[in-house]
């Protein structure tokens, strides 16, 4: 009796232990929001300012934007899949949900290079115009955070192998991840509507 007693307050203290974490991350996200709103209201007011140089519409191509956006949508399910799997207690199902968020991620992380490669190598990088400074530092942000997600998951899945249950303490990491995850989402809606769409109109 005095072992179950233990063990019940045990996991009562890590309840309340863990609880904190997922919190305290959701205060660390809506510091983020402020950092992306500042950059987007900076965007705001040096969209137009071209310096004679090309703007959006010159520059933003619909099947690339496209193929960022399905790529970045479509990890947001299947890290979805990944949680359904965790809450299940189903690891290797977890551990391939990661993999193929993973390689959706970088995938877009990839297209996001390459087109910043091809402006550059045609003389149209952060330093051609205000609005290029504007562009180039808004949505490299975003892609600085993508790639640290991925440097998460891979974490995560590196901490998932050889295990064969999931303590509460990974799913809190887990949960944090999907926070951020989602939260990336949101974000490139916002780039993909205000920033591609809206210049190449």
């Amino acid at each position: 009796m005095a072992h179950d007693t233990t063990v019940q307050t045990a996991g009562h203290d890590e309840h309340h232990h863990e609880s904190p974490v997922v919190f305290g991350f959701w205060v660390y996200l809506m510091t983020d929001c402020i950092i992306f709103g500042s950059l987007f209201a900076v965007f705001a007011v040096l969209h137009n300012q071209v310096n004679g140089g090309p703007s959006g519409r010159d520059l933003f191509e619909y099947k690339g934007l496209a193929e960022e956006t399905a790529l970045l949508l479509i990890s947001s399910i299947t890290y979805g899949f990944g949680m359904i799997a965790a809450h299940k207690n189903e690891v290797s199902k977890v551990i391939m949900w990661l993999g193929v968020t993973f390689l959706l991620g970088l995938g877009f992380v990839g297209l996001e290079l390459n087109e910043f490669a091809h402006m550059i190598h045609e003389g149209n990088g952060p330093d051609r115009s205000a609005f290029l400074s504007s562009f180039f530092t808004l949505v490299s942000t975003h892609g600085l955070h993508v790639t640290c997600g991925l440097i998460w998951i891979v974490t995560l899945i590196v901490q998932l192998m050889g295990t064969t249950e999931i303590p509460e303490r990974m799913m809190s990491k887990l949960t944090c991840l999907s926070l951020f995850w989602h939260f990336l989402d949101i974000v490139w809606i916002c780039v993909f509507t205000y920033v591609y769409l809206a210049s190449m109109i």
